[in-house]
């Protein structure tokens, strides 16, 4: 390795004192009571619920939550997702109360938290859930939904808990129209309409999908998988056996890299009419669209695998602050999602080539030059460091940092690409980033999540080199990376061009980047800006200004922001209206055209026997 990177420790002093601790992660069983099935404390209330869909009623569901050996008042809360808060108690109905003798009573002390009055400690719960229409034409695959052919129900969205009971077990029985399927990652049991969970963290990580169900089974790593899909009624028909062994071929390569699969048996859940992806510890919710995978795989397979990885990078290798209780209020700010999301983009691509499964880019090179496209376009990865990105990723406002918008996905996957080179180069290309991964499950796969030291630490035990340079520059302070500096461990270089951005018809394209967000129904709506030096920024106006209007439209919500921008063009002017701490504030912008940013891996001519062997394994995604 040159030494630029990293210096090299002799010996294996480093590796040695971090080995005999990493054992401590793991979860094995340390006696034969733990292996009791149903593990609970006579103290604690016994639970079941019921959830009920009707097919003809798509505005919702019912649900029933039957609780005894409570005490006799007790809170209930709707547990808060640490990525996605959807804020379901929006759409709930007031929640009734009903005692085997006497009256009970419910309080609502919280937007998700309620308290129940029910003297003797025995109570049925009910309440409905709402599946309000969404303003765009497809939903996140997380959204719950009911429709004639299918329902996406449980989770988060779902079932409410017993405060102070997060490790209760409890049953769930599905009520589902005759003739429909369901499947979920919760256990089931001989009634296929019955199922348990071991915990609340259990019951609200395992969604159900149900409805008239494709279904395929497959083994990988010797465990049971199944891959089903809820196709609209009008749906596109695609090639659902290259789908379905991709899926296998992504599980087999990520199996493969950890040893062994870390669930019992594992469910994806697919949907037509829904886009992105939700990782859960033994099963993943997919929107995959028809119409698209009848005309390219590439995107569905790379956001299969990204989501699927998630099983061990984010459930099991979980940061530190990310979702480390249960609970109705906010738990998921942390520094590492830069690792969690980054490196599980880096094995979104790698996973699909190793399998041969369908790909985005054809090319490792191909992908990596469009992965820096996309980082040096955005000034928010340089402006701002990777672990203050981590802090404000999941924040319900997205105004946190100002007018810069970095992407963590893609500041974690080029730090987690160079760091990569870095440890094929320092041990001599018998490691590489799985063998960073396999450290990281063995030390942060229990208890304690991770923080940016402990990722170094794992990290320079894997290489066997002194790593706190590249962690100080790149990820706990702001700096665009020198990728030059680690793509000649490979023989590469990086030739960065920017030039005008041109539309299909080659003619230039005005900069638009100005966004809005609505912080409440009927607030006016606050901008969000991605650059301070970009035009919007350079004529007054900043993040979190109340924009009134653009060129005498008003701007009620953000989407009439889009429509008002849309017909600009290069020489126009636009005149935006804000308001500022009271203050109405007029900003003249000059329409100017957008830069495009272009990235292409050139050989290095000095380029070393060495590195052009280390390059072809890489390229070769081994």
């Amino acid at each position: 390795m040159r030494a630029l990177v990293a210096a090299r420790i002799a010996g294996a002093a480093l590796l040695a004192p971090a080995a005999a601790g990493w054992s401590l992660a793991q979860n094995p069983y340390h006696a034969p009571s733990e292996a009791v099935e149903v593990r609970y404390s006579s103290s604690q209330p016994v639970i079941s619920y019921t959830l009920r869909v009707d097919s003809a009623d798509t505005s919702g569901f019912a649900m029933e939550m039957r609780v005894a050996n409570a005490p006799d008042t007790f809170r209930v809360a709707m547990v808060r997702h640490p990525e996605y808060d959807d804020r379901f108690w929006r759409f709930m109905s007031p929640i009734t109360v009903v005692l085997p003798a006497g009256v009970g009573s419910v309080t609502r002390l919280d937007s998700a938290l309620w308290r129940v009055t029910a003297p003797g400690g025995t109570a049925t719960l009910r309440w409905r859930v709402g599946t309000p229409p969404w303003s765009s034409a497809v939903r996140p695959s997380w959204r719950p939904f009911v429709r004639s052919s299918g329902a996406l129900v449980g989770g988060p969205h779902s079932f409410l808990y017993i405060v102070g009971a997060e490790l209760a077990p409890a049953n769930v029985t599905l009520a589902l129209p005759s003739g429909w399927d369901a499947a979920t990652s919760l256990t089931p049991t001989s009634d296929p309409r019955r199922f348990f969970a071991p915990t609340v963290g259990v019951l609200t990580d395992s969604p159900i999908l149900a409805g008239h169900l494709a279904s395929w089974w497959f083994s990988a790593g010797e465990v049971p998988h199944r891959f089903v899909y809820l196709p609209l009624p009008d749906g596109v028909p695609f090639d659902s056996a290259t789908l379905v062994r991709a899926a296998t071929g992504v599980a087999r390569e990520a199996i493969a890299v950890f040893g062994r699969a870390p669930y019992r048996e594992y469910t994806f859940l697919a949907q037509d009419g829904a886009y992105g992806g939700l990782e859960h510890a033994s099963s993943v919710s997919l929107g995959m669209e028809s119409r698209e995978l009848a005309v390219s795989m590439g995107e569905a397979v790379s956001e299969l695998a990204h989501e699927y990885f998630h099983a061990w990078n984010l459930v099991r290798i979980r940061p530190a602050g990310f979702g480390e209780r249960i609970t109705w209020e906010p738990n998921g700010e942390t520094r590492g999602l830069w690792f969690a999301e980054g490196v599980t983009m880096l094995y979104a691509d790698l996973l699909p080539r190793r399998a041969g499964a369908p790909l985005v880019d054809s090319t490792r090179i191909a992908h990596l030059e469009r992965l820096l496209e996309r980082y040096l376009s955005n000034a928010g990865n340089g402006a701002i460091s990777p672990e203050r990105a981590s802090l404000v990723a999941n924040a319900t406002r997205p105004d946190m940092l100002g007018d810069y918008r970095p992407s963590v996905h893609d500041q974690g996957e080029v730090i987690g690409t160079m760091l990569d080179l870095v440890i094929r180069d320092a041990t001599g290309d018998r490691r590489t980033i799985d063998d960073l991964m396999r450290a990281m499950m063995r030390r942060f796969s229990a208890d304690s999540g991770y923080t940016t030291a402990g990722v170094e630490s794992v990290a320079s035990g894997v290489c066997g080199c002194v790593l706190a340079p590249f962690f100080d520059r790149w990820v706990r302070h702001a700096g665009t990376i020198d990728v030059d500096r680690y793509l000649r461990l490979v023989g590469l270089r990086a030739r960065v061009t920017r030039a005008p951005a041109l539309s299909a018809e080659g003619k230039p394209e005005p900069d638009v980047a100005l966004f809005a967000w609505q912080p409440a129904p009927g607030a006016l709506p606050e901008l969000l800006l991605t650059d301070p030096r970009g035009i919007w920024g350079r004529a007054g106006l900043r993040t979190g200004d109340q924009i009134v209007s653009v060129n005498g439209a008003a701007i009620p919500e953000p989407r009439a922001l889009r429509r008002a921008l849309s017909p600009l063009a290069i020489g126009d002017t636009a005149r935006v209206a804000v308001r500022r701490a009271g203050q109405r504030v007029i900003a003249t912008v000059p329409i100017a055209g957008r830069e495009r940013v272009s990235v292409r891996l050139e050989p290095l001519a000095d380029a070393t026997a060495a590195e052009k062997a280390r390059l072809a394994r890489w390229l070769a995604g081994r």
